[in-house]
């Protein structure tokens, strides 16, 4: 923060304001062409960029315009290991030469790291990622190509990259080329150190943050990083009011909470008088220790899409909910599921040797091992060398739907509970899900559908389903854990979702508000 901190008066140079994008094009288009443009000035103090959208023409443009980005470019994938980030054993030259030869990591030197399938990544990989971005070496692309509110990128990547774009609302019409003008970024890396940013500026950014309920202290100073940027890009040598605004609406957007209450500003200062001397005169623009913080949080506030803040919301509130993840419990597996690291351990019955993990064990003791044995042989394995595969599993889930069929639930109360059963049948049948139906009414429970993935047959017994006769709470609970015991049997892990009406009368009908 010291370092971006200057306690100097904001004076503009005597440039003329150049447009930093190209005015023919449509809003959505412009915002992707100053993003690449100001990744392409400082792609290490911005962290990088997370880039929502499918596999189409759009997103193949704006990967194009990183070709301005100063950075080498390498692409990761989720299931990335430690050996490729951070470098390991080169195991045939090792063999060959009978000493340690290693290989150079992805992390080994600066570069411009694009992650496919961003929204899949797994903690370890985010984490290590994240360390990776904490020191000013890397840029890191995030390519989401989450389908679901809940796919979205890990919040420990999130939080360190400053920019986002969502390319779904994009027409294909729209693309164009992407004009980055090579001379521009190379003055505005050269002119970025010079450019100074006053005290002022980190107090407004901070403050409209906590008011759109950001709790990260890295949004400020990432929006302040990249006031400078612009600043750099559009001549200035002090960050102006409008630079801030942009940086503003480009950091805190997709990183809002709620929707702010903005105070209406202050009327202007009347002007004075041609024959009385003013005290801005001689002033060119007014710098952020002048700007009020309530124009900020409008500018902010107008930028925010109320469509992301909503897949915001869904998102965390699925994270949150035990069986948001679409799958089920995890297992250890033999032969199925994701690798793991292999452990040592002589192989046995259901369990496969890992041979290269096991030559790996043995390379490095290789001369060694030639010098003291009397035999002459290529390899020297010795039992603790040995290594066994292991795979991580996830089991198919099963949703048990309960509804409440009994007569209190009749007509509009029943037709509303079939309405939100289909469409947690919908997201079930998205997921590939096993799906039963349990109805309760009049004297007992019924399971109406055994766990099946027909998402046809479950519509067809629900909308035949009937009302009337008490309310056998006991008798559904009863039911339900039988029949997840019985799928649990079955290698599946059951999932409960109960639907009733809420209670009516008070009494012993309060007993089911816990339903």
């Amino acid at each position: 923060m010291n370092a971006l901190k200057s306690d100097a008066p904001v004076a503009d140079a005597p440039v003329a304001d150049a447009p930093v994008t190209d005015s023919a094009l449509s809003p959505a288009w412009a915002r992707v062409q100053l993003a690449l443009l100001v990744l392409a000035v400082d792609p290490a103090g911005l962290g990088g960029l997370w880039l929502r959208a499918r596999v189409g023409p759009v997103r193949e443009a704006v990967i194009a315009g990183l070709a301005a980005v100063p950075l080498p470019v390498r692409r990761l994938h989720p299931g990335l290991g430690d050996e490729a980030l951070f470098g390991g054993l080169d195991l045939t030259a090792t063999l060959a030469e009978g000493r340690q030869v290693r290989t150079e990591g992805i992390l080994a030197r600066p570069s411009l790291l694009l992650l496919t399938m961003a929204e899949r990544c797994p903690p370890g990989l985010a984490a290590r990622l994240a360390q990776a971005l904490d020191r000013p070496r890397h840029a890191l692309v995030a390519l989401d190509e989450g389908a679901e509110a809940e796919e979205v990128l890990p919040p420990v990547l999130a939080d360190r990259l400053a920019l986002f774009l969502a390319l779904d609302d994009i027409p294909l019409a729209e693309r164009v080329p992407l004009s980055l003008d090579a001379p521009v970024i190379a003055a505005a890396r050269l002119r970025l150190g010079r450019v100074r940013v006053p005290e002022r500026a980190a107090t407004v950014l901070t403050g409209v943050a906590a008011s759109l309920g950001i709790d990260s202290l890295r949004a400020p100073l990432l929006a302040l990083r990249l006031a400078r940027v612009l600043a750099a890009l559009r001549g200035h040598s002090g960050v102006r009011r409008e630079d801030i605004s942009t940086a503003a609406e480009l950091v805190f957007a997709h990183r809002a909470t709620r929707w702010p209450e903005v105070v209406d500003a202050p009327p202007p200062a009347p002007e004075p008088e041609p024959d009385q001397p003013s005290d801005t005169q001689g002033e060119s623009r007014p710098g952020p220790e002048d700007i009020p913080e309530e124009l900020i949080l409008a500018a902010v506030r107008a930028a925010l899409p109320q469509s992301l803040l909503d897949r915001l919301a869904a998102a965390r509130v699925a994270r949150a909910s035990a069986g948001a993840t679409g799958a089920g419990e995890a297992r250890a597996g033999q032969r199925h599921g994701r690798p793991l690291a292999a452990r040592p351990g002589p192989p046995s019955a259901g369990q496969r040797l890992d041979l290269i993990a096991t030559l790996r064990a043995a390379a490095p003791w290789q001369r060694i091992r030639r010098e003291a044995a009397l035999a002459d042989r290529l390899v020297h394995i010795r039992p603790s060398d040995l290594r066994i595969k292991r795979h991580e599993d996830r089991s198919e889930r099963v949703v048990i739907f309960a509804v409440d069929a009994s007569g209190s639930a009749a007509l509009a109360r029943l037709a509303e509970a079939k309405g939100a059963v289909e469409l947690l049948l919908a997201r079930a049948y998205a997921k590939r899900d096993h799906v039963a139906l349990i109805a309760f009414r009049g004297a007992g429970a019924e399971l109406m559908l055994p766990p099946t993935r027909s998402l046809v047959q479950t519509k067809r017994r629900l909308a035949g389903l009937p009302g009337g006769g008490g309310t056998p709470l006991a008798a559904a609970l009863q039911l339900a854990q039988a029949t997840a015991v019985r799928a649990r049997a079955k290698g599946l892990t059951p999932i409960l979702a109960p639907r009733r009406k809420p209670p009516q009368r008070p009494g012993r009908d309060a007993a089911f508000r816990r339903w």
